[in-house]
């Protein structure tokens, strides 16, 4: 499913106009990303939480010189689905 097959999967269900649905998805969406660039969590409950990792430094190497080369420190989006959430999909 891509973000418009989403949009119409949301108006459908709620009645909403595909414009009205898209706004929401969009705020949801830029609501989420504002809170984890300042490094807050995001905790749906029964469906998941979002969150900000950190990944430390680190030396990697060029598999096709064998250089040696610095991989900086980083900070990635993750997400961690609710228990509630598995057992669904896992069914």
């Amino acid at each position: 499913m891509n973000k418009t097959e989403l949009i119409a999967a949301v108006a459908e269900k709620t009645g909403m106009t595909k414009k009205d649905a898209e706004r929401v998805i969009n705020a949801t969406v830029d609501t989420i990303t504002a809170s984890l660039v300042k490094g807050d969590k995001v905790q749906v409950s029964g469906f998941g939480i979002f969150e900000v990792k950190a990944r430390e430094a680190r030396v990697g190497r060029n598999p096709r010189t064998k250089e040696t080369i610095e991989i900086p420190a980083t900070r990635l989006p993750a997400f961690k689905a609710s228990k509630a959430l598995k057992d669904v999909v896992a069914k």
